[in-house]
């Protein structure tokens, strides 16, 4: 009987032990953040930066981060053509107010004509583009690259919601089909939208059930999405238009157009409901209940956005210093290349003919996996403007051993103990 209590008293005391440890992981969730996020910073200052700045990076692929693009909100980026819903869906989540999100409007017809950045504030206010772009509270002071012709366009909604005190969304304009609205447009969307793609921890492509007709435009915007396939969702909205027949084969319609974008085996996640805070229609009804789960698994993963934050910031951040680490090396290896007097101009054309050849040597002779090259075409591009500002392969930086060593000893030691705290409090949680 005394061993019968002495047992029952020490699965008790361990029972006791191990819920402090739960709440003390939980308490100490938000801690463990916040020390990764400054220690983010600094390896990247000390690490990340120096090679950067030494091989131009900016010049071929974005600017040098600063401390809030690390530490800032989840991003949440809505693509998708005109009257799809966008708006509507940002308003549903925020809680279907009357009067949406400050500045919004909805319509048929294309009514955002603007990226709009929606966070939250302790007041409703829209902010200019440049106002915002320099503020130093604000992650998008990389958007200063676009000019002033961009900013114009763009502007920062803040107001009081749940939603947004764990992310940010970005409202994107409606892309129409035809050489019009791309003649209207003085700044280059497709590269826009992709800035914020790599910045944002969810992509979501919206649908309109009755048009699923991908223009070229929207074809252009969503292959600048490339490289970021891990965080795309497909939104089918307004399902409850068709019926369940109609639906079976609009969603095969959608994922044929789909695969002929993607160029991927792999299915993208699709979910179908209608995102708003009205009654399901008449043809849909019959599929209630499917919508209704569909839309409660893509507010399950929105939930869990702020959760994966900063597991996924180191991720972006690790992707970003092996493309720096190829960037410097490809540099290196076209810089030494190239003659030292005559047929510079010869020789420098075809070294950007044959960029796949140089891919591959600089693959082989540093080890590095082909998928950490960028796209051969889209990199010429980007040498083609670099050395039309005067500039030859020559003027390239040569390589630097000791700028690599330092990153690769980042990313092998000093980002994998960062993550260690992050991972014990996961674990008790």
């Amino acid at each position: 009987a005394e061993s019968g209590r002495i047992l029952k008293k020490s699965r008790q005391k361990a029972m006791k032990k191990s819920s402090g440890n739960i709440s003390v992981g939980r308490a100490n969730h938000q801690d463990s953040v916040e020390y990764l996020y400054a220690s983010l910073k600094q390896v990247y200052q000390k690490s990340f930066v120096p090679l950067e700045e030494y091989s131009n990076f900016a010049d071929f692929f974005s600017p040098i981060m600063a401390d809030n693009d690390i530490d800032a909100k989840p991003f949440v980026l809505l693509v998708g053509q005109y009257s799809v819903g966008k708006t509507s869906f940002i308003n549903h989540l925020l809680g279907d107010r009357a009067t949406g999100y400050p500045g919004s409007n909805v319509g048929p017809e294309p009514t955002t004509d603007r990226f709009v950045a929606i966070m939250h504030g302790p007041e409703e206010r829209v902010l200019p583009g440049n106002a915002v772009a320099v503020s130093p509270s604000k992650p998008f002071k990389g958007l200063q690259v676009f000019g002033n012709a961009f900013l114009q366009k763009f502007e920062c909604a803040e107001m009081r919601a749940e939603a947004l005190e764990a992310m940010t969304l970005i409202d994107t304009p409606g892309v129409l089909s035809g050489e019009k609205q791309r003649i209207g447009r003085n700044y280059d969307m497709p590269q826009v939208c992709r800035w914020f793609a790599e910045r944002s921890d969810l992509i979501l492509l919206l649908f309109d059930a009755h048009k699923l007709d991908i223009s070229d435009e929207f074809k252009t915007v969503v292959e600048s999405l490339r490289g970021n396939d891990d965080k795309i969702r497909i939104v089918l909205n307004k399902s409850d238009q068709v019926t369940p027949q109609q639906l079976m084969r609009v969603y095969g319609a959608l994922m044929w157009s789909l695969g002929k974008v993607f160029r991927t085996p792999e299915v993208t996640r699709v979910y179908i409901s209608s995102y708003w805070n009205l009654p399901y229609a008449e043809p849909g009804r019959m599929s209630a209940e499917l919508f209704d789960k569909e839309k409660a698994d893509l507010f399950r993963d929105l939930r869990d956005i702020p959760k994966n934050a900063a597991v996924r910031r180191v991720n972006e951040l690790v992707k970003r210093a092996r493309t720096c680490k190829v960037h410097a090396l490809v540099c290196a290896c076209l810089r030494k290349m190239m003659p030292a007097m005559f047929g510079k101009e010869k020789k420098q054309k075809e070294l950007l003919d044959s960029l796949e050849v140089i891919f591959m040597a600089v693959a082989q002779e540093h080890g590095i996996s082909p998928g950490d090259f960028p796209e051969a075409g889209a990199y010429r591009e980007k040498l083609v403007r670099w050395v039309g500002t005067g500039r030859t392969l020559a003027n390239l930086p040569k390589h630097n051993k000791e700028l690599v060593r330092r990153l690769d000893e980042s990313l092998t030691s000093d980002i994998p103990v960062l993550l260690r705290p992050l991972a014990v409090v996961q674990e008790h949680d």
